[in-house]
């Protein structure tokens, strides 16, 4: 055999078990806890990930069969580069380019959520598709339908069995499988984690070390970490877009202290999750950032710990974002078991 065809068959298959080592692992999935990270409140004795079970999901979620029309996806306003979230639009459109009242937040490490939405009006995962199935501003669907589709459709009669041991798509059984997707999108492998881990890879700049400690004095009390969430709601000082009059969690509990008060997002890939807030009012970290130093609204309801604003020199705002930049995790947003179904 000549030099040249040895060569190009040794490249042939290193190549080849490249991509058997890549599709691997990536075929296969399994939940994981971080070391150090709190318990998930996701019960998920009811509803166990398996291989079958997170596959149909995916397939669910992306699919615009979900919506009357059929042109709206779950991953229409969740998108994995941009940390499954709605990065094109202040506010989410829906079928027939109808405008919802707020940005679609981002979706990952939902196993540790106690409640959904900016305004938790959902309390459990596998309830929360059928706010945006429903909702008129989204897929403006109904569950019986979506299941009869479902029924209609060889591929999924095969996907039901594979994963349910049944062919026979039902609503609870759509919904579990939609957690189970939704379940395995987590992220953990940031610089910042590797940081953390003491691991290769996870060398923090000076710059970013400063921006940590910024942040741990500024802003963790919210931002908790590792989650960089304490799952809470708060009035973060935002004046009330007159447009949308949106009074956060107050139009789910009546209750007037809970006026203006949304869900404290995670800030996990917070890089390429813009535009930020739930009406999607900034499209730049330093926006945010000061707001939070210069732009805080009083209003009765306003966080105890915005009170006072963040005392920050322009240079502890560029390394604050400098730090938030860390919390990027690319095997997370290029993870190709989490991305569109081509099997």
């Amino acid at each position: 055999m000549p030099f040249s065809a040895i060569k190009i068959s040794f490249i042939s298959l290193g190549l080849f078990f490249m991509l058997l080592a890549f599709r691997g692992p990536g075929d296969e999935v399994k939940f994981v806890v971080p070391e150090g990270w709190p318990k998930p409140v996701y019960d998920f004795s009811g509803n166990p990930v398996t291989t079958t079970g997170f596959q149909l999901g995916r397939h669910l979620f992306y699919d615009p069969l979900l919506s009357r029309d059929t042109t709206i996806s779950c991953a229409g306003c969740h998108l994995q580069a941009t940390g499954f979230a709605h990065v094109d639009h202040q506010l989410s459109h829906g079928i027939y380019g109808r405008i919802g009242r707020r940005n679609a937040p981002a979706i990952m490490n939902m196993a540790w959520s106690r409640s959904f939405m900016w305004d938790g009006g959902v309390n459990h995962l596998d309830m929360q598709p059928l706010s945006p199935i429903t909702s008129p501003d989204e897929m403006d669907e109904t569950m019986e339908h979506v299941v009869r589709k479902l029924n209609e459709s060889a591929k999924y009669r095969s996907l039901f069995r594979a994963a349910f041991g049944d062919s026979i798509a039902t609503g609870q059984k759509t919904l579990l499988a939609l957690s189970q997707f939704v379940l395995m999108l987590n992220s953990f492998n940031s610089r910042y984690d590797k940081y953390m881990r003491n691991e290769a890879g996870g060398q923090l700049t000076e710059q970013e070390l400063r921006g940590l400690q910024i942040f741990r004095k500024n802003c963790a009390s919210c931002h908790t970490e590792p989650l960089f969430t304490n799952r809470d709601f708060a009035n973060n000082g935002l004046p009330v877009d007159t447009a949308l009059m949106d009074t956060g969690r107050m139009k789910i509990t009546g209750d007037s202290r809970d006026s203006l008060r949304f869900k404290v997002p995670t800030l996990r890939n917070i890089q390429f999750t813009a535009p930020y807030m739930h009406d999607g009012r900034f499209k730049k970290l330093l926006e945010v950032v000061n707001h939070y130093a210069d732009g805080l609204q009083k209003s009765p309801t306003l966080d105890a710990r915005l009170q006072s604003p963040m005392v920050l020199s322009h240079e502890d705002k560029i390394d604050l974002v400098a730090f938030l930049l860390t919390l990027t995790d690319r095997d997370f947003l290029f993870d190709t078991r989490f991305g569109f179904p081509r099997e």
